[in-house]
Formats: C-alpha cells, sequence, structure tokens
C-alpha cells in the first residue's frame, strides 16, 4: 500500500479487495494500518461490506478493533461474528477493556458472554468486576510480568521473552517476594544497561509509587501524569501486587471525568452528544432548567420589592441585565478555574487561601475597569452622573462579590467531599443574579431615591 494514500483511497482499495475477495491483499493493507485507522475504514464502510471486513480480519485485528468501539457496535460485531469466534475475541481483550465492557452491559448478556469465555478467563474478569465502579481496582489490568529479587538481570531478560505478551508497555518490571507483595520495580532501561549476572535487588527501586484497588481512578490519573510513569502498580491492602494500569487506560479516564464536569458544569444532566435524540437530550436537561427557574424566581422577587425605586428612576432598568449578566460570567470564569485545578492539584489551606486572594485581586481590578467604564458610558447615555456612579459602583461590587462566589462555593464542595463541579455555571448565574439584583437596587435605593426625595 503506497505510503501517500489518504483514508478514502485506503477506503477504496479495500472495497475493491473485498469485493474481488481477496484475502492477502486485504491483510496488506490492514498490516499498514493502526487500530483506530481499522476502526475508521470499518465505521466508514459501507453496511453491505462490514460483515466480509470483520470475516476477512485476524484474531488480533478483532480484538484491536474490539478496543475502539462503542457499546452498542460491539454487540454488533459480536453478532455478526458468531459464538466460537467472538468468544475467541473476547478471550484475547485485555480484562481491563473486558471487565469495562461488561459494566456497561445488562446482567443475562454479561453471564451469556461470561459463560461462552474461557473459565480463566472468566474468572478474572469478574474478580474484576467486583471492585467498585471508577476505581483503580476496577481498570487495572491483571496481565503483566513480575519477577523475583534474586533473579539477575540475565534470568528477567529471559523471562520476560517467554510471557512478552502480557507486558502491554515494554517500561517496567515488578518485583515480587515469595508471598507476592510488591518490593521493588525495574526499567527495561536498567536491564539493557546492567551486566547478565547482576542481581535485580542491586538494580530496582525499593520505594515503588503504587495506589490502592480501591483509590478513585481520577486520583490513579492524578498519579501517573505527576510522575510522567506509562504504567502504574495497584496493589491491595497487604502489598500483594493485584494488576497494573496503564496510561492508555487513564487517558480514557481523564476524557472521561473531563467530560462529566462539563456535563455538570453545563447543568445538562446525563452525557449528551452529537447523536442523542432531540427529546431524549430535553428530558436531561429539564430538571436542572425547572430548578433555576423557581430560583430564577426570586429576582423577580426582588425587582418587584425595589417596584418604588425603578418608579422613580426608570433609567436603572436599562442596566438590570447588564448587572446581573456581568456579574454571572465573571463567576462561571471563576468556576471553571477552580474546578480545573481541582483536577491536577491536591490543594492545601495556604495554596486555597491564596486562590481566594487572588480571585478577590482579580475581582476589584475586573470590577474598576468594568466600573469607570460603564460609569462613563451611563454618563453620556442619560446625562446623569449621579446615575452613572451608581451603576458603575454597582457593577465594581458584584463583579468582587461574583468572582469571590464562583472561587468559595466550589472550594466549600470540595471540602465537604462533594463533587466541585455540581455548582454548575447555570447554578453560580442565578445566585449571582440574586445576589447582584440586591446590590444594585439597595444602592440605587440609598443614592437616587434618598437624594430625589
Amino acid at each position: 500500500m503506497p505510503i501517500d494514500m489518504t483514508e478514502n483511497e485506503i477506503q477504496l482499495a479495500i472495497i475493491q479487495v473485498l469485493q474481488e475477495g481477496k484475502k492477502r491483499a486485504f491483510q496488506e493493507i490492514m498490516d499498514e494500518l493502526q487500530p483506530y485507522d481499522m476502526f475508521w475504514q470499518y465505521n466508514e464502510l459501507p453496511r453491505k461490506h462490514k460483515y466480509k471486513y470483520l470475516s476477512y480480519l485476524s484474531l488480533r485485528q478483532l480484538t484491536e478493533l474490539m478496543n475502539e468501539l462503542e457499546m452498542d457496535d460491539r454487540l454488533d460485531v459480536l453478532q455478526k461474528l458468531g459464538v466460537e469466534r467472538s468468544t475467541k475475541v473476547l478471550d484475547l481483550m485485555e480484562n481491563d477493556e473486558l471487565a469495562s465492557f461488561m459494566s456497561e452491559l445488562d446482567e443475562d448478556k454479561m453471564e451469556e458472554i461470561l459463560t461462552e469465555m474461557k473459565d480463566e478467563e472468566s474468572e478474572v474478569v469478574q474478580s474484576l468486576l467486583e471492585y467498585p465502579a471508577e476505581t483503580a481496582g476496577r481498570i487495572m489490568n491483571n496481565r503483566y510480568v513480575w519477577i523475583r529479587k534474586h533473579f539477575t538481570i540475565g534470568e528477567a531478560v529471559e523471562k520476560l521473552k517467554d510471557f512478552v505478551e502480557y507486558a502491554e508497555y515494554l517500561n517496567y518490571l515488578y518485583v515480587i517476594d515469595e508471598e507476592k507483595k510488591l518490593v521493588g520495580v525495574v526499567s527495561y532501561r536498567d536491564l539493557l544497561l546492567g551486566d547478565a549476572q547482576e542481581k535485580i535487588e542491586d538494580v530496582m527501586y525499593s520505594r515503588v509509587v503504587k495506589v490502592d484497588v480501591n483509590t478513585d481512578q481520577e486520583e490513579a490519573a492524578k498519579i501517573i501524569s505527576r510522575y510522567d510513569f506509562v504504567s502504574l502498580p495497584v496493589v491491595t491492602e497487604d502489598d500483594t501486587l493485584a494488576g497494573v494500569i496503564t496510561v492508555d487506560d487513564l487517558i480514557d479516564v481523564v476524557i472521561q471525568e473531563a467530560n462529566e464536569d462539563i456535563e455538570k458544569l453545563s447543568a445538562s444532566g446525563k452525557s449528551i452528544d452529537f447523536n442523542t435524540k432531540p427529546l431524549v437530550a430535553a428530558s436531561r436537561r429539564l430538571p436542572w432548567l425547572v430548578i433555576l427557574l423557581f430560583v430564577g424566581l426570586v429576582s423577580g422577587g426582588i425587582i418587584s420589592g425595589f417596584e418604588d425605586t425603578l418608579d422613580a428612576v426608570v433609567a436603572l432598568a436599562f442596566f438590570m441585565p447588564m448587572i446581573a449578566g456581568m456579574t454571572g460570567n465573571t463567576g462561571t470564569q471563576s468556576l471553571a478555574v477552580v474546578v480545573r485545578g481541582l483536577v491536577s492539584e491536591d490543594l492545601s489551606f495556604p495554596q486555597v487561601a491564596r486562590l481566594i486572594f487572588r480571585e478577590l485581586r482579580v475581582g476589584i481590578y475586573i470590577g474598576i475597569a468594568c466600573g469607570i467604564l460603564i460609569t462613563i458610558i451611563a454618563y453620556f447615555w442619560q446625562g446623569d452622573m449621579t446615575l452613572g456612579l451608581v451603576v458603575g459602583s454597582s457593577l465594581l461590587l458584584t463583579l468582587i462579590i461574583g468572582t469571590l462566589a464562583g472561587t468559595i462555593i466550589p472550594l466549600i464542595l470540595y471540602k465537604l467531599k462533594a463533587d466541585p463541579a455540581i455548582a454548575s455555571g447555570p447554578l453560580i448565574t442565578t445566585i449571582n443574579d440574586i445576589l447582584s439584583l440586591l446590590i444594585y437596587f439597595g444602592i440605587a435605593t440609598a443614592v437616587l431615591v434618598n437624594i430625589s426625595g
């Protein structure tokens, strides 16, 4: 296959060899494709060619394809493959990928698939499914290469050659004792540079960065990012090595957690993507919006309570949307900064204090700039400097308060062990609307109405 072929040209070539029944030519094309490319070609292939495409793939290629597919597509592929071939593919899949797949199935379908698999593989997957969802135990892979500390480097290399198919990433070997407790780690670089007769215990690192099987998957992602590892050992309470988490699994975790936070920040509820049906998308968004609708009625009550102020100075109504909107915007900005920071850092009290003080100064700077600007605009628009000062000072105070609210609320939730992302943009905006209107009309009543009276 020419190296400069585009994806569409590759697909045309695949369709041609499928139509002509040339399995060898098909394999020559597949050998040049990465797993994602195989998935893309399958996904874009006309339906009438998909069955033959699957039948021409080797078991290894089918396994790689399965890892790239979404849930519904995986079930569809398994059905097309038939019981015998689909069972072989499931047996070859990484156990963590398989456990993730199984966890999304209904109980009857999961039992049916587990029954068809090899007993050994089935038991391993079931053991992974016993760990709580979104923990290190659930996403770990128990296929890894271990060695004893009394091994020589030469013996370790020979074992690695014998079990190379278990080494998903050729970077680390984990050292265990007779009770299978994790006692060290050695890099493949050390094996390459060391003498063949040198003992593993002389080159291994005894201080091993690890996580417990019940560690939250997000915390595991932070650790692997912090140390720039490509894999991370997972141990039980007594330090027994249970499995290994690899960086590709944690990339999926980071994407999943980011999507969940975005959903909460936007108050959109469960996952909504390009393929979600309109009625389903509406039903998932509606509960939050109904709640916020009733909360928003409080804003109407505040305005009603200052009806005399509005009657006295009608021009105040011109600036209400701007005051409420600006306060909500700055609160949402601060919320996004805090939530993003909490994903990548474990905040200490001094860090929290610095963050709040930093956001206070940010609110003051933004408030002064916007307050001066709106004061000038209000003066030239309405010809009233007093009105301009009321609007400008109100905006200054509301922007400071909005920034602090967007910072402090998610930090409080984080301290209470709640997900800070539930302090969603719409919720922060609604709270800030209420505060901004109270400040705006409070200052207007104290200054404009009393002066005019």
